[in-house]
């Protein structure tokens, strides 16, 4: 997510969001001031949660959402993203 959205409460927002959904997976502050979200679950669900994530909590100012879809087997991708490595072991939605 780009915009304001650091320092807003988005992460833990965005967590809650997710578990509300029962979507697994992670957020987390980037350096350059956006915010990266990788969530697995029902298609619907995560659908929402996209939706969800354009809005943001109250105080967030979202300027952009850019998705990727991950195959399902995303162990593969995992070793050469390190960024995804342990998400296909998440039994839960964490704030990294």
């Amino acid at each position: 997510m780009r915009g304001r959205v650091q320092g807003v409460g988005y992460r833990a927002s965005t967590a809650h969001e997710a578990r509300r959904l029962a979507l697994t997976g992670w957020v987390r502050n980037l350096p350059d001031g956006t915010v990266e979200v990788a969530a697995r679950g029902d298609a619907a669900a995560v659908d929402a949660l996209v939706a969800w994530l354009a809005q943001g909590p109250r105080g967030a100012r979202v300027t952009g959402v850019d998705v990727e879809e991950l195959p399902d087997n995303i162990s593969d991708l995992a070793s050469k993203f390190s960024s995804l490595a342990g998400i296909d072991r998440l039994d839960e939605f964490t704030i990294r």
